[in-house]
């Protein structure tokens, strides 16, 4: 077994690649309203890489526009500034992290499971009139402790895959049992590394066991379900993929009905595929 410290893992998340810019600055602005159509087509137009991955996605049959979407300033006028600053920043997120070489470790599979699950988290914030916008970001990043403890530590990582072959468990137990710590600890020191808000870090810090100090649905509840669902609906293709266990306190507290469930499940099904191929091409 190899253990990691709290001061490794703190490192290795150092060591991680920066955000640009630009996509800081839309993780900052996540939930306001201060800033101009105009000026974010502007600061999405200086990177190439994400205005063209954010049209990509504008155009797919997720939002399902009628005509073709030729530019960041048509976008934002059809689909909507939080719409556009939502795209643009699961963008260019998907696009910040490289495939790694930790044996065993599918990346491909990996962001597929983030995407399932990222649309899951915008169907169960829409049905509970939540923040579709930070629900989308959070859904797609709820595993990025999976992914920098595969890229920081590739051999120890390694073990952990085995460990969870050998013992057909979930990652969680199987990173618990090899390192000493799992990837809902790393996700956070990440999110707090990158200056995320509090809100999102304890969503992903808790999404395999999610608190509220209320009744409502929180953040963590609902990135918490849409994580059983994805797994569920098996979109990823992991053929020994496991559903991890369901807080019945989550549950409770979105209490959803079978037709907002058939509703997310057909949602999530339908535009998934379109959503892969733009976000991850």
């Amino acid at each position: 077994m190899t253990r990691l410290s709290a001061q490794q893992v703190v490192a290795g998340v150092r060591d991680l690649p920066t955000l640009p810019a630009v996509v800081v600055e839309l993780i900052e602005s996540l939930g306001k309203n201060d800033i101009s159509a105009g000026e974010l087509a502007v600061k999405i137009s200086h990177d190439q890489a994400l205005a063209a991955k954010t049209l990509r996605l504008a155009n797919s049959s997720f939002y399902g526009m009628s005509r073709q979407v030729t530019s960041l300033a048509d976008a934002t006028a059809i689909l909507g500034l939080r719409t556009v600053r939502c795209v643009a920043t699961a963008a260019g997120l998907a696009g910040v992290m490289s495939m790694g070489s930790c044996k065993g470790f599918d990346f491909k599979a990996f962001w597929r499971h983030s995407v399932a699950t990222a649309l899951c988290t915008r169907g169960l914030a829409r049905a509970r009139r939540m923040d579709e916008e930070t629900a989308f970001v959070v859904g797609l990043l709820h595993d990025i402790g999976r992914l920098a403890l595969a890229s920081c530590f590739p051999a120890a990582y390694a073990q952990v895959i085995a460990y969870q072959a050998a013992h057909d468990c979930l990652p969680l137990d199987a990173e618990r049992f090899v390192l000493g710590t799992d990837h809902a600890v790393a996700g956070a020191l990440i999110t707090e590394h990158w200056r995320f808000t509090p809100a999102i870090v304890e969503a992903i810090r808790g999404h395999h066991d999610p608190f509220s100090a209320s009744d409502a649905a929180s953040l963590g509840d609902l990135v918490h379900i849409a994580d059983n669902i994805a797994h569920g609906l098996d979109l990823s293709g992991t053929p020994d993929d496991i559903v991890p266990p369901l807080s019945m306190d989550a549950w409770l507290r979105l209490a959803l009905d079978e037709g907002e469930c058939r509703e997310i499940f057909h949602g999530t099904e339908s535009q998934y595929e379109s959503v892969c191929q733009a976000l991850l091409a």
